[in-house]
């Protein structure tokens, strides 16, 4: 009997641990995080544009832009750095328009830099924004449109450039009301700037070739 009774109780016991082992194991599989790769959607850039502006070592600028949706709508970044100073500030825009480009120049020769930012809109009419960098903070500095004389001319196509320390802006000319002017020849405008002002000069007509 009493080898039967221990016979019984092992066998018991045995029962007991195989059914323990057996749910810890479907535990176990119950959290085995899943092999299955789900595949992530992949969106567009956030920031279709960035160039870093240099002025010098250690100190110069970054601008960036952002936006989805509607690539003209949008907003951009100005990202100062001053390493040697340990120092750091940013200036955010709202923009119309898509940024084709951004230079920074000292174009009054005040010792503070200007950073421009030029936008397209229409899918070839090109706009400036211009901001000054002084004692810290960023001054907007209103860029003039063209004179009324030369808004008739006007169509887009237009390019800006930097010739000797100036800035110019060029453009076909189209439908002419003056009989005096011809379609396809080039417009020139040069900008001065003092006292963040900008001041306009027409330079004569270049005919294309």
């Amino acid at each position: 009997m009493n080898y039967s009774k221990s016979i019984l109780l092992q066998s018991a016991l045995f029962y007991g641990l195989f059914s323990l082992f057996s749910c810890t194991n479907e535990q176990a599989e119950v959290k085995q995080p899943s092999t299955d790769t789900k595949v992530v959607k992949q969106t567009s850039a956030p920031f279709p544009f960035y160039k870093e502006l240099a002025v010098t070592p250690g100190f110069g600028f970054e601008v960036v832009s952002w936006g989805k949706g509607v690539d003209s709508l949008g907003g951009y970044l100005i990202l100062m750095s001053d390493s040697l100073k340990n120092n750091y500030k940013s200036f955010a825009v709202d923009r119309e328009g898509i940024i084709s480009d951004a230079w920074n120049m000292d174009l009054d020769n005040d010792g503070n830099p200007e950073i421009y930012v030029e936008l397209k809109s229409e899918g070839k009419k090109a706009d400036l924004n211009v901001f000054e960098y002084s004692r810290g903070n960023f001054q907007k500095i209103n860029f003039p449109g063209l004179p009324s004389k030369l808004k008739k001319l006007y169509g887009g196509d237009d390019k800006y450039f930097i010739k000797e320390g100036e800035l110019f802006r060029s453009f076909p000319v189209v439908n002419p009301q003056d009989t005096t002017e011809k379609a396809g020849a080039i417009k020139v405008v040069r900008y001065s700037l003092r006292g963040n002002q900008f001041s306009t000069s027409e330079l004569e007509v270049e005919t294309t070739p």
